[in-house]
């Protein structure tokens, strides 16, 4: 089919105003203006055409970091005095919950992520057991991240790695994947890093953990002191691997940097470490209304880009994002695009688009496959409304609010337009 649309936003290129795309198969064909398609009249003949109107054609938004499974707290979790507190709260809340309240959850927040215009999303997966039940029930294209932990069950990092192996192994789909997340350096034993570590290069996977995202967490590894120190010592946590340098540097000193590695949050840094994760090619995703929930200190997008390093963007769970009134929260990138517009003034429209597309897209080895409209990649697209001028094309993206009018994965209509 040939898609025309008022604007085409390749996101790799500049916008092309009365723009198309051929899309053959699950695959992009061709993007140029459409009087060049026009000239090949046997083209146009060939191929059905949609003539979309005055939208924008982007590609569809890669979602970096997200928890599917706690959509359904959104709102339930007020804003906590400290981070720990938090930690206990959704573990008590979690507590309450069984294999149906997750599945729902689940489902609910992958349905909102496609009404908002995400076709990707890197998603940490806490109850595995869903994964052969929901990954059928929707379009996206899911990376399921199995959570691992260890340190309240304490049970080995060999048999904790062994089994989410097991589980990743036992998976198969054309759309979806399995990989790795150990939960985060304070939540499990180095040992359990380092084996990761092995395993995904062995296994060319890639692997996301939560680390540097507050303040306490930052103190505990940098100074053996502070109220997550003191809190997991009480519950026999093993703190030999504290007061050696930040949470950077333990993750350095496991192996477990490099391109294959998402780093969730990192806001939290000491001298050094943007240059560690920028010499390693570690990514690192940002999640900004998540930032704001906890009021962690300013996030250094400047400072992690200036050291080389790709950063994405994701809207981690609804159970850290503030209620607007008496509304609950729902999962969308364009939302997180427009709060970081409003925190970080230095960051262009085009670069926070590109943080939801291509940067998200080579954080997950699918440069050039999804993330952009381009030869060979795959036809994964949204539109949404625009009837301004082709110069305001990025900043109407970022303006956005709402369902996107359409969106295709793989060649598919998931959203048809109307």
């Amino acid at each position: 089919m040939i898609l025309r649309a008022k604007i085409v936003l390749p996101i790799t290129a500049p916008p092309i105003e009365d723009g198309a795309v051929l899309v053959v198969g699950n695959k992009i064909r061709a993007v140029m203006p459409w009087k060049d398609f026009s000239r090949h009249s046997s083209l146009v003949t060939r191929h059905s055409l949609t003539d979309l109107g005055e939208v924008i054609l982007l590609p569809g938004l890669v979602n970096s970091h997200c928890h599917l499974d706690y959509t359904d707290m959104a709102g339930e979790l007020p804003p906590p005095k400290t981070f720990t507190d938090w930690i206990a709260a959704i573990t008590a809340f979690k507590a309450s919950w069984d294999y149906s309240d997750y599945a729902q959850s689940w489902l609910r927040g992958a349905h909102q992520l496609l009404k908002t215009g995400t076709t990707t999303v890197a998603d940490i997966e806490a109850v595995p057991e869903l994964l052969t039940e929901v990954w059928d029930a929707t379009p996206l294209r899911v990376f399921s991240f199995l959570e691992m932990t260890g340190i309240k069950s304490r049970r080995p990092p060999k048999e904790i790695l062994r089994e989410a192996v097991q589980k990743i192994d036992s998976l198969r789909h054309p759309r979806h994947r399995a990989q790795l997340s150990p939960h985060a350096p304070y939540s499990t034993l180095p040992e359990l890093l380092r084996l990761t570590a092995k395993i995904i290069s062995k296994r060319n996977w890639r692997a996301c953990i939560h680390v540097a995202e507050s303040e306490t967490e930052f103190e505990m590894f940098q100074n053996a002191s502070g109220v997550m120190h003191d809190w997991l010592a009480r519950n026999e946590r093993d703190q030999s691997d504290c007061a050696l340098g930040s949470p950077i540097a333990h993750l350095a000193r496991q192996k477990l940097l490099g391109e294959n590695v998402l780093a969730i949050h990192a806001n939290c840094l000491a001298r050094g470490d943007a240059t560690l994760l920028g010499k390693n090619k570690t990514h690192v995703v940002h999640c900004p209304r998540s930032h704001d929930y906890f009021n962690h200190p300013k996030f250094e997008r400047a400072r992690l880009a200036a050291a080389g390093v790709n950063v994405c963007l994701g809207t981690d769970s609804l159970a850290t994002t503030r209620k607007i009134g008496k509304l609950k929260p729902i999962l969308d990138l364009f939302a997180e695009m427009r709060s970081l517009a409003n925190t970080d003034k230095t960051a262009t429209p085009e670069t926070i688009l590109q943080m939801a597309t291509t940067n998200g897209a080579r954080a997950l080895g699918l440069a050039g496959k999804i993330g952009e409209l381009g030869k060979n990649s795959f036809a994964d697209l949204i539109t949404i409304p625009f009837a301004g001028k082709n110069s305001r094309a990025h900043e109407a993206v970022l303006e956005h609010t709402g369902n996107v009018a359409a969106s295709m994965i793989e060649g598919r209509w998931a959203i048809p337009p109307k």
